[in-house]
């Protein structure tokens, strides 16, 4: 199948050409015909499927006919509202919308926190169809009596398992009360939890549903592997191997924005070029981060979970798990940051004896055993006992006075008794198990 056979307009044809896209993706070639009948839909897409060319294609289109080029605000009401979770998300979802709609006369902007409010509030006034937001920056300027939705069609809800885990819900809920009712919504999450199930029962009418990845699915195209290694030398494995096998554009995940920061420091000093991105740092800071991780002139990204989905970059071909996460599910989102639009990729976890339950709660998840490969030179000391981990998850966002509090860590010093004992270094690797 081709795109000429989705019923697309010429000029988004044209959009998708200049790309150098000719065939969709699977939820790009359920959804987007779905879109374009007016239905409401509920999507589970994993990052990577193409989900966002999925509905900004057919949202475009829905919106093209009253297209205008007119200077007046008036001409360019808010038509379209796209909530994601993180700013960075928010921001790729933009540049996707003025992509594809480059042959189009449809105004677009985006508006999250973490930057000066008043240019925001100048786009917002001089006129904006498309508007792509987090919920906390949305609900700001609401409250400035900057936004006006009476004229709103359509509302997508993107990664709307993130923005739950996040502690978006009341948010959500507050921004969809001042929505019109009668609305297309389409909502897409990379897990349908029994929350989703909810949220879909509650704002969607009568959904045509796609389902394009199982649940849970680790990407068939990224190479797992698990490295044992001591937790203090931890830094030293992941120097050797960046250096060792000329690693380039490495994505690093800690489970905190301390040992976020601490790491990149530590790797600068080993002569490999890095920088942190986390919810600490201020929305430049963060924007120049991944830019300069995009064209190469910075080595190693490290990051907390914050950047597992809200994070876009093209051919990633190695993501590196420094510590695991205490949620099995947000292993799935980290890796899925590699392994994208048929391209291969590699991910690696550097596991000390602390996380062997979170490990086994993983590979529970996964309904498979990760093959573990003893590194020479750095095979863990069976006789160092295993320490708690810190309770507790890192967010990737504010989720305002509604957050809910973190589920409960697999990684809890309960769940781990000291004592427990590592690999040994001469056990054999279980590959391929």
């Amino acid at each position: 199948m081709s795109f000429d056979t989705l019923g697309l307009l010429p000029e988004l044809l044209r959009a998708v050409r200049e790309q150098g896209y000719e065939t969709p993706t699977p939820i790009q070639e359920q959804a987007i015909p779905l879109v374009l009948e007016g239905r409401d839909l509920l999507a589970r897409a994993q990052t990577g499927t193409g989900k966002t060319a999925g509905f900004t294609l057919p949202l475009l289109q829905l919106l093209s006919p009253h297209a205008s080029t007119s200077a007046s605000p008036a001409r360019h009401p808010i038509r379209a509202l796209i909530l994601t979770p993180t700013r960075e998300l928010a921001m790729q979802v933009e540049e996707s919308v003025r992509t594809y709609g480059k042959h189009i006369p449809l105004r677009s902007s985006t508006i999250f926190g973490g930057v000066n409010i008043n240019p925001q509030t100048k786009a917002l006034r001089a006129g904006v169809e498309i508007l792509v937001a987090t919920p906390g920056r949305l609900l700001d300027h609401h409250q400035q009596g900057n936004l006006n939705f009476s004229q709103l069609e359509i509302l997508v809800l993107d990664e709307a398992d993130r923005m739950l885990d996040m502690g978006f819900i009341r948010d959500i809920q507050k921004i969809i009360a001042l929505l019109p009712k009668s609305r297309q919504t389409l909502l897409f999450s990379a897990t349908f939890t029994d929350e989703i199930k909810q949220l879909a029962a509650q704002f969607l009418k009568t959904p045509a549903s796609v389902q394009i990845t199982p649940q849970n699915t680790a990407a068939e195209l990224v190479r797992q592997v698990v490295h044992p290694v001591d937790r203090e030398r931890k830094r030293a494995l992941l120097t050797h191997l960046i250096q060792t096998r000329n690693l380039e554009q490495v994505l690093v995940f800690t489970r905190t924005k301390h040992g976020a920061n601490r790491l990149s420091e530590q790797l600068d000093k080993d002569g490999i070029s890095s920088m942190a991105i986390h919810g600490n740092k201020s929305q430049p800071q963060r924007i120049k981060a991944l830019e300069d991780f995009k064209k190469g002139a910075v080595r190693v990204l490290v990051a907390t979970d914050i950047a597992a989905r809200g994070l876009d970059i093209d051919m990633l071909p190695h993501v590196v798990n420094y510590e695991l996460p205490q949620v099995p599910e947000d292993y799935i989102h980290r890796i899925g940051r590699t392994g994208r639009a048929g391209s291969e990729g590699e991910a690696f976890s550097l596991v000390c004896v602390d996380e062997h339950k979170l490990l086994k709660d993983i590979e529970k998840l996964l309904r498979k055993e990760l093959p573990k490969d003893v590194v020479n030179g750095y095979a863990p000391d069976p006789s160092i006992p295993a320490e708690p981990i810190q309770a507790g998850r890192q967010g990737g966002g504010r989720g305002r006075s509604s957050a809910r509090p973190a589920r409960p860590s697999a990684g809890a010093a309960s769940s781990t008794p000291r004592g427990a004992r590592g690999w040994h270094p001469a056990r054999p690797s279980s590959r391929g198990k």
